[in-house]
């Protein structure tokens, strides 16, 4: 199968895969324990989006070169990812915590079962996560095309 030897889809794909693991690490060191759903979590340390789309584009860099049409386009995307990472997701996960404390403390009998769910907080990036995603994304990125 030639799409196993792709070496750009491969850098993305190990890129997604260890920042999803060292999420799990992540959680051990700061929750001290051991929570396997962290490896299908969005948010968290390090951003496995951000270090996908920069392990890509590292990759991308690597065989077309610096001046390549698909790297233009790729470092486009991987800036568009890191932005709505670190501004539109986290403030969508800034407002479930506003809107969830809202619902905690409005006790209403009738309200509709909607506003008895929790919404989930943790679906954007600090800016140090997405930081660290660019990182791991260029290290897998070079240390794949050594």
């Amino acid at each position: 199968m030639r799409i196993l030897s792709n070496q750009v889809l491969l850098v993305a794909v190990v890129s997604w895969f260890v920042a999803q693991s060292l999420k799990i690490v992540s959680g051990l060191v700061v929750d001290h324990k051991l929570n396997l759903k962290l490896f299908f979590a969005s948010g968290g340390m390090p951003s496995s989006h951000t270090s996908t789309v920069v392990g890509l584009t590292t990759a991308v860099a690597y065989a077309c070169g610096l001046d390549s049409v698909e790297f233009a386009i790729s470092f486009v995307f991987s800036t568009i990812v890191m932005y709505d990472a670190t501004g539109v997701r986290w403030q969508a996960g800034r407002q479930a915590e506003v809107l969830n404390y809202i619902m905690e403390h409005w006790h209403d009998k009738k309200t509709p079962e909607l506003f008895q769910q929790n919404l989930k907080i943790l679906i954007g990036h600090t800016p140090f996560q997405v930081l660290a995603g660019a990182v791991l994304g260029v290290a897998i990125g070079v240390l794949m095309n050594l």
